[in-house]
Parts: structure tokens; C-alpha cells; sequence
């Protein structure tokens, strides 16, 4: 089955939806990142959103920090005890087994990585490579390629690795061959908006007329412009996003939350 096979229809012209990403959960839910109990602050961040009045969340990639089957079915079932009634999408990050994650996809956790709108679409791109650092296969190249030379539809894009240099310790584990990866969206006329995680902090740059932007952590912060790897415990943090149809574009309103212990 091809990537994006599975698509879900929304019947309006704007998407609420919430970007939230690098839970970096453990079997058990009391384990720590960095001294931080990443079960905890992912909780929060559903609670918080459950009262947003969403049309869908984005979980943008690194769900599990032990790589065990355990921390998959805790983040089924952290989604199913919160309040949280919209579907929750997902793409991976280096952290996670695709085979796992479409393991706990059915009912309120959707495998769909095309989000049809009214006007415009939502793509999830799976930027998960051989190693830590992203990387987006020739063959799912093409399949970005063919899907938006075929859609006259505007769309905004989510990966998980970071396309472009952060100036900091994670740009060794960057999305390798993010440049043309951006270049097919900037060619394709229909992309100027791409969200990412990994780099666990708020970054924002701009590549040709695509603006490319970075969602912090639900769990733990990697401390801005260092080239050694340094964590903050900032809070739980998700971005608001309100995508709107323009006449001929979209347009992306986005607001970050840091929920502050």
C-alpha cells in the first residue's frame, strides 16, 4: 500500500488542528527523560487539548524512548483516559517502528497521512531513514511528486526530522536530503508551510517561499543554538495551528503552548 492511500475527508474550509510531538514514552508510565516523566506532560498537553475545540491532532514522530511494544499501548491508552475526542494522525520518527504504530491505529488513532479539506490538504511525509538522521526514500519522493502535480488542492506538509540546520547539536541527525525534499515542494507551487518535531524546541526559517517551522517537545527541550547536547524542562509544549482557504492559498495561523509546570 502507498503512503498516502489512506486519506481522511473533512467537510470544511478550515482545520483546527493541534501539532504535538517527541513524547518519548517508556513502558511504564512513571519513567523518566532527562528527569522528566514524559507520560505526565503528555497527559497534560491532551487535557489542554481535549478544550480546543480540534478538528484533528498531528502527532509529529518519537513516540517511544525505550522502543518497547509497552510504551505504544500507553500512548493508545493515554489518548483513549483523556478528553480528547478528535482523531489523532500520526507520522514516525527515527525513534519508532512503523509496524507499531499502525498496531495501535483504529479507532480514534487514524493511519490516514492525507487530511482532504475543503480546498486544501494536510500531507504527513515519513521521514524516518536507516539512522537517527531523517531521510526521505526516492521511491516516497516520487510519491510527493505525483500526488501534488495531481491535485490542484494548496497543502500543508508535517515530517518529523528538521529539512534545514537548526545551528545546533541535532543538525547530525538532521533530514539528510531535506533540501530536495523542499525544492519538490517549492516546484510543486502548492506547499508554503512544512512543520516538523526532533529538534525539540520553537525554531522558524524560511526556504525560498516556504516557511519551515519547528514544534517543541510534549516532553523535554534541547537548549537553542548549542552544539552540545543540553536539556530544559520547559513544560509540556504543543503548537495550535488554524489553516483557512484562501482564494487561491491557504493561510496558517499558529499559536505555541507551553504548559508550565
Amino acid at each position: 500500500m502507498a503512503w498516502f492511500d489512506v486519506h481522511a475527508t473533512f467537510k470544511h474550509n478550515q482545520l483546527r488542528l493541534a501539532h504535538i510531538t517527541d513524547s518519548h514514552l517508556f513502558a511504564d508510565p512513571q519513567g523518566e527523560y532527562f528527569s522528566v516523566n514524559t507520560a505526565e506532560h503528555f497527559s497534560r498537553a491532551l487535557a489542554h487539548m481535549a478544550a480546543q475545540s480540534l478538528d484533528a491532532v498531528i502527532f509529529g514522530g518519537d513516540l517511544t524512548q525505550d522502543h518497547s511494544i509497552e510504551s505504544y499501548s500507553l500512548f493508545a491508552q493515554l489518548i483513549a483516559d483523556s478528553a480528547l475526542t478528535c482523531q489523532v494522525f500520526w507520522l514516525p520518527g527515527n525513534h519508532d517502528d512503523i509496524a507499531a504504530m499502525k498496531h495501535i491505529s483504529s479507532g480514534q488513532i487514524s493511519n490516514a497521512k492525507r487530511l482532504i479539506a475543503q480546498g486544501f490538504e494536510v500531507l504527513l511525509i515519513n521521514s524516518k531513514g536507516p539512522t537517527p538522521a531523517g531521510w526521505v526514500s526516492e521511491v516516497h519522493l516520487n510519491e510527493i511528486t505525483e500526488l501534488l502535480a495531481n491535485t490542484v488542492s494548496p497543502s500543508v506538509v508535517f515530517c518529523h526530522h528538521n529539512p534545514l540546520p537548526i545551528n545546533g547539536y541535532l543538525d547530525k541527525h538532521m533530514l539528510e536530503n531535506g533540501p530536495q525534499l523542499l525544492n519538490i515542494l517549492q516546484n510543486s507551487g502548492q506547499v508554503r508551510h512544512v512543520f516538523h518535531g526532533h529538534v525539540h524546541n520553537d525554531y522558524q526559517f524560511q526556504f525560498r517561499n516556504i516557511e519551515v517551522v519547528a514544534t517543541p517537545a510534549s516532553s523535554v527541550q534541547f537548549t537553542k543554538n548549542s552544539h552540545h547536547w543540553q536539556q530544559q524542562n520547559l513544560g509540556a509544549s504543543y503548537r495550535l495551528l488554524t489553516i483557512t482557504k484562501s482564494s487561491d492559498d491557504v493561510i496558517v495561523d499558529s499559536e505555541l503552548v507551553w504548559l508550565n509546570e
